[in-house]
C-alpha cells in the first residue's frame, strides 16, 4: 500500500531529507574561471634550426596561451645542451623554459601543438605549486625593481 505522493529517487534513499543542491557560489566560480594556474613548460627544439625558427615556434607557443586566455610568464633561453642519450636521432637540443599562467583547458591544446609541431624533439607542461609559484614571483619582483632602477 503507497500511502502519500512521495517519489524516491533512484539515489535517494530516505524521501523525508530533500536531495543536497550544489552551491551558487561553486556553480559561479566555475563559470567565472578562477582556475588559472601557474605553469612551467620546457621545450626542446632541434638543435639544428636557425635562430628565427626556434624563436618563431617559441612564439607560436606563447601566442597560443595569449590567444586562448592565459598570461605568457618569462622566457628563458637556455641554449643549445647535449643530451644524455640519442632522442630523435639526434644529440644536441635547444633548451627553452616557458612560465605561464592560464586555465588547464588552454594548456593541454599548448601540449597538443607542440606534440604536432615538428621542430620540437620533447617538451613537458607543468603545474606549479601554489607556494612555489609565489616565490618566484617574490624574487621576480625585486629583481625587476633592480633593473628598472639601473642596477
Amino acid at each position: 500500500m503507497i500511502v502519500g505522493s512521495t517519489t524516491m529517487t533512484r539515489f535517494q534513499t530516505n524521501p523525508a531529507v530533500p536531495l543536497a543542491r550544489p552551491r551558487a557560489d561553486a556553480r559561479v566560480r566555475r563559470e567565472v574561471g578562477l582556475h588559472v594556474r601557474p605553469y612551467e613548460v620546457m621545450i626542446i627544439l632541434d638543435a639544428g634550426l636557425e635562430e628565427e625558427a626556434i624563436r618563431s615556434a617559441v612564439d607560436r607557443a606563447s601566442e597560443l596561451i595569449r590567444s586562448r586566455g592565459g598570461v605568457p610568464g618569462s622566457i628563458d633561453r637556455w641554449g643549445r645542451r647535449r643530451f644524455a642519450y640519442e632522442l630523435k636521432h639526434k644529440w644536441e637540443g635547444y633548451y627553452v623554459v616557458l612560465r605561464a599562467e592560464a586555465e588547464p583547458s588552454v594548456m593541454s591544446e599548448l601540449d597538443r601543438s607542440l606534440f604536432l609541431a615538428d621542430e620540437v624533439l620533447r617538451h613537458k607542461v607543468i603545474r606549479l605549486p601554489d607556494d612555489v609559484a609565489a616565490a618566484a614571483s617574490k624574487a621576480a619582483a625585486p629583481a625587476a625593481g633592480a633593473e628598472a632602477n639601473g642596477a
